[in-house]
């Protein structure tokens, strides 16, 4: 095997040129040596340590794209009917045309950042010695450590497993050989792949969280989160296994629609309710009887308060605090409309569609088009689901520092030569009438201070709906009704009534789209669904528009009083306004030519075989990607390969 000399040296060039994504969890704290070869790592317990940390820099993070702002700083539900970006330059746009090839895509980093996440995991698995760790039976989270170790990196492995399924569907199974031994590839090995079926690999994932559960290795949740927030644990393999046998039940992996998986996918979330119902310290719905303020108060902190994720009980697991306890207002240029400027210079790239926004009930929980609702296309925003305004920044909502005499109402007004401050600027601007406030703290752009911020990759919220959807899916509809009202009672929402099949599916959709909303679940679900099987832009136009994939829809705000009677007009957004999507290739995206080349028996996914034409033109240093800090010759064996937290996953 190469040493681990250059892995070990571009991973403390990473550290550095990430330094401000830091966590302040301990363990994510730890370094080690660059010069230490691979022995002297596992000989010692401090280098150990921060091995497995640095594993964890590979997990997803849909806040590392937008430290890009040229190409990816928008949220990658712009891939989605949620939203478009305002800046031409990203990546997203043209992949919404089905624009890039297998040979020069964009986003493929997943592919090389969890092939070589699996990488560091088996290189942990087989190198870590109890010795140098330590396992001895202790009380609290430490108790024996070592086995704890080794379960932290399986459970990782099996994460980023899922993740390859999530974007190129079936995936090569990298675990333990025939003799129970963890697969480290060297230039030696055989290289040349095969995948195994989605479905089946979801299976795998799910039965390696039930090994690691049945290990009793992991709590189910730390004693002192203080010092392990962000760390994996029994609660996070439950989480994982709910969300495997999930996808696994979907249209897109259960093509005969078998039942019997539904219900596996039920009683994985129904397990994970059970287990943490009987924790001492159980996850709970962020729910202080305040609708209008408690799932903002999830993703960020209202004005006057501090806000910090790590207290927030509804997350299971979140990528580690970008910028650290002194946060960053990264996040706050990229979503903040931008007529706030100053010190700091909002950009405003990534606009909810008009689609989204019509997703949202009245208040008394009809759809907008439904008979009663009592909704008023010109008065649009009075009396709907208190969560569109805690998501979504719309036309006259108060916003801004009042300490600072920065308080207004936003204007996205488009008249002609006096168009509001808040509809366009050189750096970005609304396409769609709508900016994304979900993230966003109450940022001075006099006096710009930072924010601490935290990718969620599972919350409670999700468990709740995973069990929702499976029951229903399973036929078992009442108990459905359950879940999903749970949600709803802590967004002040009535609850959904129907057990009709067809209507609750619809209804537990829609509030999935909402609770989960730019937290890179749309992109999944409306794949897994198969929800763009027979759809074209034209036969789609007869739906309501919160039912359009391909069409994208905004509001133009005019009128000689647009502040206090603004005259609404509907119809497709600026310039972005359509999605291609060529089933069956685009449920999928392409594995890397370059490893395609190298190892036939991957295959490549339908649709994306590359012609001689494109190969030709193919660079000689890999594809470019999103989501990858270097480029190899091969994820699998290149030990140049790990996750930069600035750039991607």
């Amino acid at each position: 095997m190469r040493d681990m000399k250059k892995i070990i040296n571009y991973i403390s060039v990473v550290i550095m040129a990430v330094g401000s994504l830091t966590s302040c969890s301990d363990f994510l704290d730890k370094e080690y040596d660059a010069t230490l070869s691979d022995e002297k790592i596992f000989n010692n317990e401090n280098e150990t340590k921060g091995f497995l940390a640095n594993i964890y820099t590979n997990l997803p993070d849909g806040f590392a794209p937008l430290a890009d702002d040229q190409f990816t700083g928008a949220s990658r539900d712009a891939m989605t009917d949620n939203c478009v970006t305002s800046w031409g330059l990203h990546y997203y746009t043209k992949i919404g045309s089905d624009g890039y090839t297998a040979a020069d895509h964009p986003l493929l980093g997943q592919w090389n950042v969890n092939l070589y996440g699996i990488r560091k995991c088996n290189q942990f698995i087989k190198d870590a010695k109890s010795s140098v760790i330590g396992n001895a039976q202790k009380d609290g989270d430490d108790n024996r450590l070592y086995e704890r170790n080794i379960a932290e990196a399986k459970l990782l492995r099996a994460i980023f497993h899922f993740d390859l399924i999530c974007w190129f569907g079936a995936c090569p199974i990298i675990g333990d050989d025939e003799n129970g031994n963890p697969i480290v590839f060297d230039p030696s090995s055989d290289m040349n792949l095969t995948r195994t079926p989605a479905s089946d690999a979801l299976k795998w994932v799910a039965d390696q969280c039930d090994e690691i559960l049945a290990s009793g290795a992991l709590p189910f949740r730390y004693s002192n989160e203080a010092s392990n927030w962000g760390r994996v644990s029994g609660a996070v393999a439950l989480a994982l296994k709910s969300r495997a046998l999930l996808y696994r039940a979907s249209a897109l992996n259960n093509t005969d629609n078998n039942v019997s998986w539904w219900t596996d996918a039920a009683n994985a979330a129904k397990a994970f309710i059970t287990a943490n119902e009987q924790c001492s310290n159980p996850y709970t719905l962020q729910n202080t009887g305040n609708p209008n303020q408690d799932y903002y108060s999830i993703f960020a902190g209202p004005e006057g308060t501090t806000y910090n994720p790590t207290q927030v009980n509804e997350i299971i697991l979140a990528r580690s605090l970008w910028g650290g306890l002194s946060g960053t207002n990264q996040i706050e240029k990229v979503f903040l409309p931008v007529g706030f400027t100053g010190q700091f210079t909002a950009a405003g790239r990534t606009n909810p569609t008009q689609n989204f926004v019509d997703c949202f009930e009245m208040s008394n929980g009809k759809f907008i088009d439904e008979e009663g609702s009592g909704y008023d296309d010109q008065h649009p925003f009075n009396n709907r689901d208190p969560r569109l305004a805690q998501i979504v920044f719309y036309h006259g909502m108060t916003w801004g520092r009042a300490d600072q005499s920065e308080q207004r109402k936003l204007d996205m007004s488009s008249n002609e030569g006096g168009a509001g401050a808040d509809y366009n600027s050189s750096m970005g601007g609304t396409y769609t009438g709508y900016y994304l406030k979900k993230y966003v703290n109450n940022i001075s752009c006099k006096v710009p201070t930072g924010y601490m911020h935290a990718w969620p990759i599972f919350r409670f919220t999700e468990i709740l709906l995973n069990a929702a959807e499976a029951l229903n899916e399973a036929g078992n509809s009442g108990e459905a009704l359950t879940y999903i009202n749970q949600i709803r009672q802590r967004a002040g929402m009535p609850d959904i009534e129907t057990t009709d099949q067809s209507a609750l599916r619809k209804r537990i959709r829609n509030e999935r789209r909402i609770e989960l909303s730019f937290e890179d679940h749309r992109m999944w679900d409306v794949r897994r669904w198969r929800l763009y099987d027979g759809v074209t832009a034209q036969n789609e136009l007869s739906k309501p528009r919160y039912e359009q994939l391909l069409n994208l829809y905004g509001v133009r705000i005019t009128g000689d009083d647009v502040q206090n009677a603004p005259v609404f007009t509907y119809g497709l957004a600026e310039t972005v306004n359509r999605r291609v999507f060529n089933v069956p290739k685009n449920y999928l995206f392409p594995i890397p030519n370059n490893d395609v080349k190298k190892a036939p028996n991957l295959g490549q996914n339908p649709g994306w075989e590359v012609s001689s034409a494109e190969d030709a033109t193919d660079n000689e240093s890999g594809d470019t990607t999103e989501d990858s800090s270097g480029t190899s010759d091969d994820p699998l064996t290149d030990e140049s390969q790990t996750s930069d937290s600035s750039t991607g996953e």
